[in-house]
């Protein structure tokens, strides 16, 4: 892993940095699940019981708001159909991507799909198309390219005051998430909204779970067991004339340098729903892993990591990417009166079910209760909150998860327990300092060796 010096915190001191996703303004704004944060340090009187706010079924109307895409691949083509799906008078005005025939395979995804047609001049390709798309007229963008190159999109595009959807996670790196930091703190002072695309916050059946357990229906939360265990990801096979940049770049997923590994890139929507209920940051995580199946790039298939909290509490976080294995996706609270499945159940200590989401029929004509997809939930939120004029934004969650993610796998990468300090005091930077096709010095396709090797007597 290549370290640098920290980059990007013009604005922000290395006391600041720690203090930073505490006491962010961005804590303000509305984002759910700041509401918690906020009553559980205050005295006095039982405060009201939390309410959720109300979600739209589809964005209001207005001005047409014009979007470009800056990543064309199978989610960013996804987040351009979801943004079209929020509402009216909403346009897809450019594209980007470093490929030719995933920009190709977009443009006509959207034309047979949603008869939308980017014309040519607003089409751009190469490492420097995320700036000629923030350049070309567009109000907001679709930040959807590996996460290794979220930090600079997000600042371009702050910089530039477009308003943002960034998938997640939005860094690979602790210098990558500080950056992050500073360029939320300037979209909150120009009125940037910016929206990320962990989905969990925004789904109707995880918020009026959450709202239930923050109103007391577990008691006090001391511990959470969170899993995410699914089969092997996709691998992209080296082609040749194929250069190494070209090869990791379309392999992306299997590359730490370019994903931040599965516990960053895909379990961080686990990590994320726990830490939307713990409501603050873990001080140490104690983490292992290992590689058993995964054939190409530079990590692992399998995590578990342990974070302890100031106050002594431990939860508990596995993760597997291996084919042919059982598959389960849970999100367990645990409380001194109960615990907790985040998708909708909560339990008593014996287990007993005392309330269950109530999912209503398919054909049912009451929307109180229904589900939207949250993919497209995320996209009217943000169309509202520009619309409206009342600002938006979830980055503040969405650097705390990210760094929880990286905390981990540096622990389960070196074998030893990583502190919040650490992290946030770390000069780690992964990836190339420069980007063009060819080789990729000091990144080979091995996986991390962990700890010391044993002596031979």
């Amino acid at each position: 892993m290549e370290k640098v010096k920290n980059e990007g915190l013009e604005g922000i001191s290395s006391i600041d940095r720690r203090k930073f996703i505490s006491n962010s303004a961005l804590a303000a704004i509305g984002v759910v699940g700041s509401a918690k944060l906020l009553s559980s340090c205050s005295g006095g009187p039982k405060k009201k019981e939390l309410e959720l706010p109300v979600l739209l079924t589809q964005a209001p109307d207005g001005k047409v708001l014009k979007a470009g895409l800056i990543g064309c691949g199978g989610r960013g083509t996804g987040a351009a159909i979801n943004f079209l799906d929020a509402g009216p008078n909403l346009e897809i005005a450019a594209l980007g991507d470093i490929f030719q025939d995933k920009l190709d395979q977009c443009r006509e995804q959207l034309k047979t799909q949603r008869n939308v047609e980017v014309p040519d001049e607003k089409c751009f390709i190469g490492f420097d198309s995320y700036e000629k798309v923030i350049d070309s007229g567009v109000d907001l963008v679709l930040l959807c390219t590996p996460p290794h190159f979220r930090p600079a999109h997000v600042e371009a595009a702050v910089n530039a005051g477009k308003h943002i959807f960034m998938e997640k996670p939005i860094a690979v790196d602790p210098v990558g998430a500080r950056s992050v930091m500073v360029s939320a703190k300037r979209a909150a002072e120009k009125g940037v909204c910016m929206v990320s695309g962990t989905i969990r916050r925004v789904q109707k059946d995880f918020m009026e779970t959450w709202r239930r357990v923050a109103n007391g229906a577990i008691g006090e939360i001391v511990s959470a067991h969170i899993t995410r265990n699914g089969g092997g990801l996709w691998v992209i096979q080296r082609r040749p004339g194929w250069t190494d940049m070209e090869y990791m770049l379309r392999n992306w997923a299997n590359f730490c340098w370019l994903s931040g590994d599965h516990i960053t890139e895909q379990f961080i929507h686990e990590i994320d729903v726990m830490n939307w209920y713990v409501g603050k940051n873990p001080v140490k995580a104690m983490g292992w892993g290992g590689r058993q199946r995964r054939v190409t790039g530079d990590q692992f298939d399998f995590f578990s990591i342990e974070y302890i909290y100031d106050n002594g509490m431990h939860t508990h976080c596995a993760a597997r990417q291996i084919s042919g294995c059982s598959n389960l996706t849970e999100q367990f609270i645990v409380g001194t009166e109960g615990f907790a499945n985040a998708k909708g159940s909560i339990y008593n200590l014996k287990g007993e079910e005392i309330w269950k989401y109530p999912y209503p029929e398919e054909d049912d004509p009451d929307e109180t209760w229904k589900v939207k997809d949250p993919f497209v939930q995320e996209h009217i939120n943000l169309v509202t909150a520009i619309r409206t004029g009342n600002y938006l934004s979830d980055a503040e969650a969405q650097v705390n998860s990210t760094l929880i993610t990286i905390m981990g796998r540096m622990s389960a990468y070196t074998g030893k327990d990583v502190t919040w300090e650490e992290v946030m005091n770390s000069d780690m930077r992964l990836g190339p300092t420069k980007y063009e096709f060819g080789p990729v010095p000091g990144i080979p396709e091995v996986p991390p060796v962990i700890g010391i090797e044993p002596k031979l007597s």
